[in-house]
């Protein structure tokens, strides 16, 4: 039987270093908010930032989040209802490891912190996103991103907030979207069909600045 080569049996043992640390952060179950601040500060800081304010637009902003959302995702990512490339490289597999407890702990904590203020952007732009946001597209068939996300983009419920997240993680959610590989929310892969490029850019843009 041929033998591994050593390149193989390094990836092997580093795929399972994440594994290793989950466990270690559970070894005593979390279950209240307290405790999820616990297992936030040991394992989703180095992706989300310190207290879900992500620094980085590969990873989307948690804190001030909604709790609903936050609990539906997790539990998306940990039943594989989302394929997106970055879901599987780094949400599957973290996930798969959380009972109901832990990541009601974990929602509880994020959806408590205070959310990040907004960064300015091109006022022309981000102005054009204001109206598609509060009016949508009759033309297109775009409905009032306000309808669903709150008239802030607060957020309401499984409807996550949007206010303040960045941009460009916004755009790449509309992309997965529409290719399929997001499938979980059938009212956001109507949208994203619909919405054309400019737009998306114009309201992800708008959203960032609040």
């Amino acid at each position: 039987m041929k033998r591994p080569s050593r390149y193989s049996a390094r990836l092997s043992a580093s795929a399972t270093l994440p594994i290793v640390a989950i466990v270690l952060a559970l070894a005593t179950p979390p279950a209240t908010a307290q405790d999820g601040a616990r297992l936030a500060a040991q394992l989703c800081v180095a992706c989300h930032g310190v207290h879900g304010d992500s620094q980085s637009p590969m990873f989307p902003k948690l804190n001030g989040q909604t709790r609903d959302y936050l609990v539906a995702q997790l539990k998306g990512f940990g039943q594989h209802q989302r394929s997106e490339s970055d879901a599987r490289s780094y949400m599957w597999a973290i996930a798969s490891q959380l009972d109901d407890a832990t990541i009601a702990s974990l929602a509880d904590y994020y959806a408590q912190q205070a959310p990040t203020a907004g960064s300015a952007g091109d006022a022309a732009l981000v102005a054009e996103g204001q109206k598609i946001f509060e009016q949508g597209l009759s033309e297109k068939g775009v409905p009032a991103c306000a309808s669903c996300h709150g008239a802030q983009g607060q957020g309401n419920g499984q409807f996550p907030r949007l206010a303040g997240q960045h941009a460009e993680y916004l755009m790449r959610q509309i992309e997965v979207f529409q290719n399929g590989t997001r499938a979980n929310a059938p009212v956001m892969s109507a949208v994203a069909h619909t919405l054309g490029k400019e737009d998306a850019k114009a309201v992800t843009a708008f959203l960032q600045s609040r």
